[in-house]
């Protein structure tokens, strides 16, 4: 491995522990739920779910888990504290 590759690898690893560098903008997930696997949706600053849940009561156990594995990367992310 050439020292231009290491370079960039450990610059990579400096990013990632510098999270605000990343802006989440627009992206779509597949979560496999226990019954069906659902579309989450990031956009405009918002979490979005494709399941009957979400569509009654604004959030959901696909959007709180996409909350939890994103954490803080979330613009205007609230901790979540699950034990």
């Amino acid at each position: 491995m050439g020292s231009s590759t290491i370079s960039k690898i450990e610059k990579a690893v400096q990013y990632a522990h510098e999270r605000d560098r990343f802006e989440f903008q627009d992206f779509t997930v597949k979560l496999r739920g226990i019954h069906d696997t659902h579309t989450v949706e990031y956009h405009a600053g918002k979490l979005q779910c494709g399941c009957e849940y979400f569509s009654r009561h604004g959030d959901c156990s696909h959007t709180i888990a996409c909350e939890k594995v994103l954490g803080q990367m979330l613009p205007g992310a609230v901790p979540l504290v699950v034990n």
